[in-house]
């Protein structure tokens, strides 16, 4: 089966994590270290930021959900985009808060609609760079411009969970503003591009005090040891990364010149994923199965007449454009 379903890296885990992940289960009688040290410090000197700056996760999504959990209060309001990552609305959900989910404009975010969304109620905005499921990314300037214009006492969690495959002219430095704005937290994954998905883990950055909020909420043993070693060694492994930024760049290309050679209208994507449409995405998601290919079908998202389709290996990709034609 190729799987082309969960925007997972096709290289899997580097090696250099799969040894670090080895040599940890030596250990794994013993409960983790609840503060994940060796991984914050770690993160610290990447980022260039304090180790009590830093909040770790169950991937990423953990993150999305302590966010959550200490920004609302029942009944309060979060603000988020249509095709948002559908954690949003389940993060909303289980912490009894509402959702105002604005339209989007060219399946990305409409910034200023989102601002004139921002009521006396809301207390905390999602905003996806590059969004899934659809790829659409936001430049850098009316990003910031966005966040700054804000109002202090609503959280914004800039989820950056593919930001490691964005091209050199779109890199922007979020960690800065997070220097700047108090109420920001960018929330990234070692799921995607570090090849880590199933070890789940992921982090957030905040400043102090709005990361004791959220290490105050977190379980304490939420992250494994075997997962926190394997973090330490990808984040250092370089090699690995470059591999995974040009595999993928140059796999979505070939799957975004194919799909147009077939007809078929996808979005332009900054992630490792296109969406494309396919019409009855239900049929050609099973003659898809039943060629040996899974994909992500988008019915929850509100978008019934597309499919995502990750980013493969090149004869993976190959094998999607032939099953489609």
């Amino acid at each position: 089966m190729i799987l082309l379903a969960s925007n997972e890296n096709p290289l899997g885990m580097p090696e250099s994590a799969r040894r670090a992940a080895a040599e940890a289960l030596a250990g794994a009688g013993n409960y983790p270290d609840s503060n994940g040290t060796a991984l914050k410090n770690a993160l610290a000197a990447r980022l260039d930021v304090p180790a009590d700056w830093l909040t770790l996760g169950s991937g990423s999504s953990e993150i999305l959900e302590l966010a959550a959990q200490v920004s609302l209060k029942p009944g309060e309001g979060v603000v988020y985009s249509q095709y948002g990552f559908i954690v949003y609305a389940q993060a909303t959900a289980h912490a009894h808060a509402h959702a105002t989910v604005v339209p989007s404009r060219d399946f990305g975010h409409d910034l200023d609609a989102m601002r004139a969304a921002i009521g006396d109620d809301t207390k905390l905005v999602f905003v996806a760079n590059p969004n899934n499921p659809t790829g659409t990314f936001i430049d850098a300037a009316p990003l910031l411009a966005f966040l700054q214009s804000v109002p202090a006492h609503v959280t914004v969690l800039l989820d950056e969970a593919y930001t490691e495959y964005l091209s050199p002219a779109q890199r922007y430095d979020s960690i800065e503003w997070v220097r700047r704005l108090p109420n920001l937290i960018v929330a990234r994954t070692f799921s995607k591009a570090f090849g880590l998905a199933g070890l789940r883990i992921g982090y957030g950055v905040s400043q102090p005090a709005l990361t004791a909020r959220m290490n105050a909420q977190r379980p304490r043993f939420n992250v494994t040891t075997p997962a926190q070693a394997a973090a330490v060694a990808a984040l250092g492994d370089a090699d690995f990364l470059t591999r995974t930024y040009e595999l993928n760049t140059a796999g979505r290309d070939q799957l975004a010149v194919g799909l147009k050679e077939l007809g078929l209208e996808c979005v332009p994507s900054s992630g490792n994923f296109l969406m494309v449409r396919v019409g009855d995405a239900q049929a050609v998601h099973a003659r898809l199965l039943a060629a040996g290919i899974e994909v992500s079908l988008l019915g929850p998202y509100g978008l019934p007449e597309w499919l995502r389709v990750s980013i493969g290996l090149p004869e993976q990709n190959r094998a999607v454009l032939a099953a489609l034609r």
